[in-house]
């Protein structure tokens, strides 16, 4: 525990559980739909896994990690169904 409280004296503070587990899975689901966005030539479904695997590293509220990483899965979803649609 000395360890965590020398590092919070030089200014940092480590992420909560939630936090963690909420960057593996969205960085894993940007990565899919990296993936899959180059395998279809898709750039928009390209670039928004981009963004997903990125973004937590910019956020620092675990509830926006989650608000904004939902609304980025929503508009991969979104994009998916509506390539499927209108092909």
């Amino acid at each position: 525990m000395d360890e965590r409280k020398a590092i919070e004296s030089l200014g940092f503070s480590l992420p909560s559980p939630p936090y963690l587990i909420g960057m593996f899975l969205f960085g894993v689901i940007g990565f899919a739909a990296y993936r899959y966005g180059k395998t279809t030539s898709r750039p928009a479904l390209l670039w928004l896994g981009v963004v997903l695997m990125l973004y937590p590293y910019v956020v620092s509220e675990t509830w926006l990690l989650y608000v904004v990483g939902c609304a980025l899965c929503g508009c991969i979803y979104w994009l998916r169904d509506w390539h499927t649609r209108h092909g």
